[in-house]
């Protein structure tokens, strides 16, 4: 189509310039629609128009024209396929494969991030631990509860890093936040006061209330040790043939204290103010205590006074039949 738009504008030595001024068509598109550069041409709407304009100019058909420039540029765009069947899917494909590229700078970002990330809620969790009180979960006795005898085993919960405190005195409690601990009851209502404080100072508090209801001449108090609850008619002896007999109290309470009947351990928990605690034995008890000055031991019914002047701890302190 352009060489015979060409010939036609040569054979009436026409230039270019003169269809320009009359058809009102930018030269160099002109000269574009004659030398078959129809990519460098506008949209084909305004081409049209341009072959309608030339057409009428050189006194030819417009519409053969479109004709021959559509099935032209047709040729031409298979051509180029051919030639280079998959560059445009080649561009495409490079393109979504190199978002996805892990370069160095980005795995470097990429740990950043999670480091920042990891400090954040870190220091989110402390400072929750600033304002948040320690857990503290009583798992027996319950409250209100009544009990047939003068102590019982008080157990519970707790957060990993925080104290226990029964009735003010530390309690022991394991890697798991788990805490047990004998308490001595008197007679009738019993409130056990428990507290749970953590590392920045937070407490949680609780008290339990336990009714204990036993005989005022019970011998030998309870413990959780086996050797002491799985004693024998032989080596149990009565009250009649007991050649020890010890009554325990403290004052002020409570404090914790230790008892050993003839080698077993019959004992270990905290007594409260107020309440008494009877054991007895073939041969010997010994006790210990967290304060000496304020734990008082009659034996077989004669006032001893405390285990010792000092206020502090003490072990190791011997009743014996002789």
């Amino acid at each position: 189509m352009g060489e015979k738009l060409k010939k036609l504008r040569s054979d009436k030595r026409i230039a270019l310039n003169e269809v320009s001024r009359v058809t009102r068509i930018r030269v160099e598109y002109l000269q574009c629609l004659e030398d078959g550069k129809y990519d460098e041409l506008p949209a084909d709407v305004y081409v049209r128009g341009f072959l309608k304009s030339y057409g009428d100019f050189l006194g030819v058909d417009d519409q053969q024209l479109v004709r021959l420039f559509e099935k032209e540029k047709g040729i031409k765009k298979n051509l180029e396929k051919s030639k280079n069947p998959k560059k445009i899917d080649t561009k495409k494909k490079s393109l979504n494969i190199s978002a996805f590229i892990f370069t160095p700078k980005k795995i470097i970002l990429f740990f950043v991030a999670i480091l920042v990330l990891g400090a954040f809620f870190y220091l989110y969790h402390e400072a929750g631990s600033l304002t948040d009180t320690p857990r503290l979960i009583i798992l027996s006795p319950e409250s209100n509860s009544q009990i047939d005898g003068n102590s019982v085993s008080l157990e519970g919960k707790t957060d990993k890093d925080a104290q226990i405190f029964v009735n003010d005195q530390a309690v022991l409690v394991d890697d798991e936040g788990k805490f047990r601990e004998n308490i001595s009851l008197q007679q009738g209502i019993n409130v056990i006061r428990v507290k749970a404080v953590n590392k920045f100072q937070k407490e949680t508090g609780e008290n339990v209330t336990v009714q204990a209801k036993y005989a005022d001449d019970s011998a030998v108090a309870m413990s959780d040790n086996p050797a002491a609850e799985n004693m024998t008619d032989q080596n149990a002896p009565s009250r009649e043939s007991d050649a020890v007999q010890i009554e325990l109290t403290v004052d002020p309470g409570p404090v914790w204290v230790s008892v050993e009947a003839d080698g077993n351990l019959v004992f270990s928990g905290t007594v409260l103010a107020g309440a008494v605690q009877k054991f007895s034995a073939h041969d010997k008890i010994t006790i210990g205590s967290g304060q000496a000055n304020a734990t008082f031991v009659k034996l077989n019914g004669e006032d001893r006074g405390a285990l010792g002047k000092e206020k502090g701890a003490i072990k190791g302190v011997v009743f014996a039949k002789n």
